[in-house]
Formats: C-alpha cells, sequence, structure tokens
C-alpha cells in the first residue's frame, strides 16, 4: 500500500523504511532516495528555500504518480513524503522509497517517481539567498529530459 504525504514537519527515514516494510517477509529490495536542501546554487549561498504547493491538488498529482508506478512494476509498498514550507541548508525536502521482492524493481520504481515528481508535482519553490535577493526556481532542462525517458 503507498502512503503520500506532504508536510512541513521533517521526516525520519529509519522509521519510514520500517513501516514500509513492518510485518513483511517478502521485500527483497528497498529503493531510497532523499533529497536535500543544497547551501548554494548558480555560485550564490542559499539561506533558505520555501516550498508552496496548492493544498488537495498537490496530493491528488502524487498519488497519480504513485499510482503509475505501481502499475509499471510489481511494488509491495511506496511511501512518497514532500516537506513545504520554509527550509534551510541540509533539510530533506522529498522522501522517496519503494519495496519490491527484487531490486531492479524497486530501484526503477524510486528513479521513476523522482524523475516525475521534479516535473510533474505541482510545487513552487523560492531561493532565498544569503545576500538578501531571492528568486523562484524555474524548471530545468535537464529534470526534463530525465522525466522523458519514462514516457510510453
Amino acid at each position: 500500500m503507498a502512503r503520500v504525504r506532504v508536510q512541513e514537519a521533517p521526516f525520519d527515514i529509519a522509521a519510514e523504511i520500517a513501516a514500509l516494510t513492518a510485518g513483511r517477509t517478502d521485500v527483497g529490495g528497498i529503493g531510497l532516495f532523499v533529497g536535500t536542501v543544497r547551501d548554494s546554487a548558480g555560485g550564490r549561498r542559499i539561506a533558505a528555500m520555501t516550498l508552496e504547493h496548492y493544498p488537495g491538488m498537490t496530493e491528488r498529482a502524487l498519488a497519480a504518480i504513485v499510482a503509475e508506478a505501481e502499475a509499471r512494476w510489481p511494488l509491495i509498498g511506496c511511501a512518497v513524503i514532500h516537506r513545504v514550507g520554509r527550509l534551510t541548508p541540509g533539510e530533506g525536502i522529498v522522501l522517496v522509497a519503494t519495496a519490491s521482492a527484487h531490486r531492479q524493481a524497486a530501484l526503477e520504481a524510486t528513479a521513476f517517481l523522482i524523475d516525475w515528481l521534479k516535473t510533474r508535482a505541482p510545487f513552487w519553490k523560492h531561493e532565498e539567498f544569503a545576500d538578501g535577493g531571492g528568486q523562484w526556481v524555474a524548471a530545468r532542462g535537464e529534470d526534463d529530459a530525465a522525466a522523458a525517458r519514462w514516457v510510453r
């Protein structure tokens, strides 16, 4: 069963993996991706990043992305947690964890999920620089190229 959450609070990686595999002996592989706030962008120091979303719409979009992964790979479980609000460098932004009987399915599903989250999930990111400036983060061509490999 998939768990999808959008939250302000930090996530606990170990607790999420434990919940994903609780009571299961059929898990042979776990795929994991944790995205964190970097301390610089374009040569400028980042003081914080604020992530905004549209409640309800965002959760539905994430659930649809997870459903697509579940249709493509034989997943035993899946967790996607995306944080919103003001985050500082080093804090976790997103956690994607998948469990399957075999490692390849877990790893591929994890890669798919993060690629599609980067390009299809409705989040808006604003970088706040240490020098007092700020900017909205634009979509990146390399993220679109990574996601394109999964288009059928």
